[in-house]
């Protein structure tokens, strides 16, 4: 494993994306976008695309416009690797009309392209199993219409038979076997089947959608404020950075920048919430192996960060304390010192990490070769975060897209040589040690001023103004009755969350509330590579690669 150091190269290249028959647009929020008159385009512009290092596809999304005479717009979000851009391609399409799949591009694109087809009901021709993927089968209808009831709740009677996306090759004696979600590995929220030959697996399929909230349709029907505390539920292991890059895909909208205070404290609450989330993958997935003493072992540390969120907001787990415009409240007196020692506290936690685990026989020949994916492989399925630099690229949005102030931070980016089981660890203990680099010069160096804006039509005055002058109260009256009220149009804002890429993209249309509300989670594009993963493989790396994952049924919710 190697480190990436800061360096002028990993600034954005101008690459012209236009081609001959679409041209490329950068809207009023400064992103770049080419819309699409109709389906033949769609495979010629995007092949062109990839041929200008436009290599990952991040994520499809589906809208809906019922008023319209094409109903539904798909939404194409791409990164390149190589030049640090990224674009958005709209591809809109009437009831009953068909998108090309882009699975012969990206591998990706299947489940992507499932997910929009279960939840708007779009179609994509050619598509190798275009089945519901987050709904179970029995559903009627596809839940992120415009039409369709935020209250309406349709209940499974039957558990769907092991199936799988392939015919099993009836001259192999095959034995299906059914893992999850009651399996203890699976944490009751993961269905995978398996079509075994012996102990090795011949054929995998997953099924999801054990586990829902739904976050999307919950968001188009409340504030925009009232939508952080459903953030904290998508990655519930390390809540504040799903609050924090929300509310930084509603900043972006607004135009406005947060104080730099603000900026500072959500970065010390996102190391440390990349280092628990670490904890809890390393832990869970040691048990998983067979070492309980990790676990143990990591939680420890875990609670104490748990504690430091308390003291800041009163909640432990799911704490809802950034805001749209900088921070619920200033900081209890002592609190960055706090910080400072818990961090030594972890520092010492991570050596006997290491003691235990890193050079330890079993953990290495049950990690070591197992799970090998190419960098070309794991950018084709969506991989960003730790797993991808686990295969020696060296991606983080810290370091090539820095906002808040990593500018300004002396880190380094850990990466890979082989992409397996191994060297995921190896990648996220080194992150958590970066993370406590990165704390610990913010804490010394905590920027002076205000915590917050104030932006009366942003963030709501303090009680000291609601209940003591009529200007302070009419501004509350107005923020809560009204509220936030970005300008119409659609962005997307993309976080480096502890598994990779977290991105939202959101839709105004000059309303209180969000007319869409679309999460790109890092989980569910790594998962989708799972059953290439484990195929070929014993049942036993099966749970292993699992654990690897760090798969957050909550970030598969929609």
């Amino acid at each position: 494993m190697s480190d990436q150091m800061p360096h002028e190269s990993l600034k954005a290249k101008v690459i012209d994306l236009s081609s001959s028959e679409v041209s490329v647009e950068k809207d009023v929020f400064g992103d770049q976008v080419a819309i699409l008159k109709s389906t033949a385009e769609l495979i010629p512009f995007m092949t062109h695309l990839k041929s200008k290092g436009m290599d990952l596809l991040l994520d499809v999304a589906g809208v809906d416009y019922p008023g319209k005479e094409k109903r539904f717009e798909v939404v194409y979000h791409l990164f390149s690797t190589q030049h640090l851009n990224r674009i958005r391609v709209k591809l809109a399409l009437a009831m009953g009309e068909k998108a090309p799949t882009l699975v012969p591009l990206w591998k990706g694109a299947n489940w992507f392209e499932r997910e929009a087809y279960d939840m708007v009901g779009i179609e994509f021709d050619g598509h190798p199993f275009l089945e519901r993927i987050l709904t179970h089968h029995e559903f009627v209808g596809h839940p992120l219409r415009k039409d369709y009831p935020a209250d309406r709740q349709q209940h499974c009677s039957e558990v769907a038979p092991i199936h799988f996306a392939r015919p099993l090759d009836p001259k192999k004696n095959l034995s299906t076997l059914n893992i999850g979600p009651s399996h203890p590995a699976t944490h009751g929220t993961l269905r995978i089947m398996c079509a075994l030959d012996g102990e090795r697996v011949d054929q995998a399929h997953v099924e999801l959608g054990f586990l829902h909230r739904c976050f999307e349709k919950m968001a188009e029907t409340h504030p925009y404020n009232q939508v952080i505390p459903y953030t904290d539920r998508l990655n519930y292991c390390s809540a504040p950075i799903n609050n924090i890059g929300y509310c930084r895909t509603v900043e972006k909208m607004l135009g406005v920048e947060v104080p730099d205070k603000a900026k500072a404290i959500r970065v010390i609450l996102a190391e440390l919430s990349r280092i628990i989330d670490h904890f809890v993958c390393i832990g869970a997935g040691a048990v998983d192996l067979g070492a309980l003493t990790g676990f143990f072992h990591l939680f420890t540390y875990r609670e104490k960060v748990y504690t430091l969120f308390e003291k800041l907001c009163g909640a432990r787990l799911t704490v809802s304390l950034t805001r749209i415009g900088g921070m619920a409240q200033e900081p209890p007196v002592g609190w960055f010192k706090d910080v400072l020692d818990v961090c030594n506290e972890i520092d010492v936690g991570i050596k006997e990490l290491d003691q235990l685990v890193t050079g330890n026989k079993i953990f290495m020949q049950r990690t070591q070769g197992v799970g090998t994916i190419s960098p070309s492989d794991a950018i084709a399925w969506g991989y960003t975060g730790p797993l991808l630099r686990a295969t020696g690229v060296s991606l983080d949005l810290r370091k090539v897209q820095p906002y808040d102030i990593y500018d300004q931070l002396d880190f380094d980016v850990p990466v890979g040589t082989t992409g397996d089981l191994y060297d995921r660890y190896l990648v996220r203990v080194e992150e958590m040690r970066q993370s406590l680099k990165m704390i610990r010069q913010v804490c010394q160096n905590v920027p002076e001023g205000d915590y917050t804006l104030r932006d009366r039509s942003i963030v709501l005055p303090e009680k000291k103004d609601v209940y003591g002058n009529i200007e302070g109260l009419m501004n509350h009256f107005m923020l809560v009755i009204k509220g936030l009220r970005p300008p119409a149009g659609d962005t997307y804002c993309a976080t480096e969350a502890a598994n990779g890429e977290l991105g939202f993209y959101l839709v105004s249309d000059g309303s209180g509330q969000p007319y869409r509300l679309k999460v790109r989670p890092p989980c569910f594009a790594i998962y989708q590579s799972f059953t290439e993963q484990v195929e070929g493989g014993l049942i036993a790396d099966v749970i292993a690669v699992l654990g690897s994952m760090n798969v957050i049924a909550g970030e598969l919710d929609r």
